[in-house]
């Protein structure tokens, strides 16, 4: 695929723009194209293989390498703390997401004489081709835009947990000041198939879990934003989220809230296929959820034994140095 150009005819905005990627050609030129009014782009890469750093190149972006340590700090909040923007706002947009003309005005006029100091974007979720309009998924609010000094992702102690991917996806950015909204939407459509889709449902699902355990737990439950029944839509969301943990049926219930209460059928076929897909994914996350039950937090018996020989470390053997008490018979 050839990349297309920046259009010359439009001022650039003095915005560093953030794009996290790993095997994303298929992705990121719509998504390069689509940042080509910002003044400075940086993908961050996690060694792809496919031709991602080409493209990247090619439309002049910069491309910095990450190596995930497995734990933390994750792409993003490692980007936040490490990359030399040359501009004080930050856009963080995702290899599936696309910044229309329209926000880009709205963007450009709101970072030059600003309110607040960051701004939530509104993202139009595009599957199979149709816009999930219902359902719960429009709105979709997202905090994408500020001051990059003031933003950072929170961490919600899901580190135990492998397989979840090196980069920030439900984590929410925690802002030191005031936050306001953006009207035009940003769009959100992968250009790959549902077998991507489904496979990174599964890593999503073990972070869920984790992050399911902790509620149930209280092992640092709420992140740095906390749960509230009247705070922002963030807070109010972690509140019910709170109570979603403890009820049964969750995999139904979750298709019913979505097809029926909050009219999913309306987007047809799409939408059906949506909410099917929804309700196998928090049966995903409960079972994993019954798994780290049943190994106290671990991931498997494996994890769990070597997690009590660590703590609980097996008495000295019969060796040179040693002492042995001999047991009574």
């Amino acid at each position: 695929m050839t990349a297309s150009l920046p259009n010359s005819t439009f001022a650039k905005v003095p915005i560093s723009v953030l794009i996290p990627a790993k095997n994303e050609e298929e992705n990121l030129p719509a998504c390069l194209d689509s940042v080509a009014r910002a003044d400075e782009v940086f993908v961050v890469d996690s060694q792809s293989s496919d031709r991602s750093i080409e493209i990247a190149a090619q439309f002049g972006a910069q491309v910095v390498q990450f190596h995930f340590n497995g734990r933390w700090p994750k792409k993003k909040n490692w980007s936040l703390e490490n990359l030399a923007f040359r501009n004080e706002w930050v856009l963080i947009v995702d290899c599936d997401e696309r910044i229309t003309p329209e926000l880009w005005e709205e963007i450009a006029a709101a970072i030059q004489a600003p309110n607040y100091d960051g701004y939530y974007l509104n993202r139009r979720v595009f599957f199979l081709g149709k816009w999930i309009r219902y359902g719960g998924k429009y709105p979709d609010w997202n905090l994408r835009l500020f001051r990059h000094h003031t933003g950072r992702y929170e961490n919600l102690n899901t580190e135990e947990i492998r397989n979840t991917g090196d980069n920030e996806v439900h984590e929410h950015v925690v802002i030191k000041g005031q936050v306001g909204y953006l009207k035009n939407d940003m769009l959100h459509e992968d250009f790959r198939d549902l077998f991507h889709w489904l496979e990174r449902h599964n890593r999503y699902s073990n972070w869920e879990a984790r992050v399911y355990y902790n509620l149930l737990t209280g092992m640092g439950e709420d992140g740095t934003i906390g749960a509230n029944l009247f705070g922002d839509s963030v807070q109010r969301k972690r509140f019910l989220k709170k109570i979603w943990v403890r009820l049964p049926f969750k995999p139904f219930l979750r298709f019913i809230l979505f097809y029926f209460i909050r009219l999913g059928f309306l987007d047809g076929q799409a939408g059906y296929i949506y909410g099917r897909l929804l309700s196998q994914y928090e049966y995903q996350i409960g079972v994993k959820l019954y798994e780290l039950q049943q190994f106290g937090g671990h991931l498997n018996v494996k994890s769990a034994s070597q997690s009590r020989s660590a703590t609980h470390p097996t008495p000295p053997s019969d060796t040179p140095g040693s002492l042995v008490v001999p047991t009574e018979r």
